[in-house]
């Protein structure tokens, strides 16, 4: 038997970060709506601590939806009061905490002498914070998901405490994010690997990952990290997110599912309604699908090349890995 990897989308938090990308409350409950037919096992639904329409929209989406809710929020009592708030009606709420870890993050977000005056010292401090908010979370839920923002970038002797740590507090779920997508694959790989030798309580936890596309690395980092151990992918509709954007939920769904001769995974997705859930959150978002778009883009079963349609109309198994219906496209196109 295969074992499942647990999709955990973003799209309504991390998606909706796009540089011009705008939600809604309705919107927002539409596309979750959406999202728990697609079957993810996982809706990040919003930051309730960053304004009163997020608090609103997390609130409605964890009141209708049956599949696991998650709400983000920084380190601190306010946020994680605040995040249970929102969710303290979803039949499966999850808080999901972070604290930066990289030293990039700690001198530009703890430059304070009040963090300590030495790296030391402040590498301490985030140290006692991400402890506090796992043990603060778990007096709310017993589903709490903790991230080590800027992993990728972070010395991995300390991300080790940092994770030890937090599964400690009570932590269920890991999250060794790229937040920066600044890693490759093998270097991902690596740094999963080395969480899963050096912390000894990681078998208490489900290792996670959220990759950023900065170097078009996304969905190569995330596939990667689960042959190292991970059993949660995080990732967006369409890839939409920050900057260069997330690993995009489409592909790495069918990665996984069109060589399962390599990989003994599986998801639990209806990828039929792959296509529906990318239109949805294309139209609502205003970001535009590009046409040669993996999976869901307007060519990515499309033939224009003679000697391409030629093989096509003799075997289909010639151009294409996988049938157009699988991802609820209703035909190849020959393109005359």
């Amino acid at each position: 038997m295969s074992e499942q990897i647990i999709i955990f989308d973003t799209t309504l938090r991390d998606g909706e970060q796009s540089p011009g990308a705008s939600l809604n409350i309705m919107e927002k409950l539409e596309i979750a709506r959406q999202l728990e037919k697609l079957n993810v096992d996982v809706i990040e639904a919003g930051f309730p601590i960053s304004s009163p329409a997020q608090f609103e929209a997390v609130k409605r989406i964890s009141a209708e939806i049956g599949v696991t809710i998650a709400a983000l929020c920084r380190a601190k009592e306010i946020d994680i009061k605040k995040a249970w708030e929102a969710i303290s009606e979803a039949k499966k709420p999850r808080i999901h905490t972070f604290s930066s870890t990289s030293d990039y993050h700690i001198l530009g977000k703890f430059s304070g002498s009040q963090y300590g005056r030495s790296m030391h010292e402040k590498r301490e401090t985030v140290l006692k914070m991400s402890y506090d908010a796992v043990k603060y979370a778990k007096t709310f839920c017993d589903d709490v998901e903790f991230s080590a923002e800027d992993a990728g970038r972070t010395e991995i002797g300390y991300l080790a405490d940092v994770i030890e740590t937090a599964i400690e507090a009570g932590a269920t779920t890991v999250n060794i994010p790229d937040t920066t997508g600044y890693t490759l694959p093998q270097e991902y790989a690596t740094i999963i690997s080395e969480i899963k030798k050096r912390v000894k309580n990681i078998d208490r936890a489900i290792i996670s990952v959220h990759c950023h596309n900065d170097l078009g690395l996304a969905v190569a980092n995330s596939i990667s990290a689960l042959n190292a151990g991970a059993r949660q992918i995080e990732c967006t509709i369409n890839g939409i997110g920050e900057r260069a954007g997330n690993a995009s939920l489409e592909e790495v769904v069918m990665a996984l599912k069109v060589r399962s001769d390599l990989f003994d995974f599986h998801t639990n997705l209806n990828t039929k309604d792959l296509l529906n859930t990318s239109k949805m959150v294309s139209g609502f978002t205003g970001m535009i699908v590009q046409p040669n778009k993996a999976i869901v883009g307007a060519n990515a079963f499309a033939h224009e090349a003679g000697i391409h349609q030629d093989g096509m109309l003799k075997n289909r198994e010639t151009y294409e890995i996988m049938t157009p219906e699988e991802v609820g496209v209703t035909h190849t196109k020959i393109v005359l």
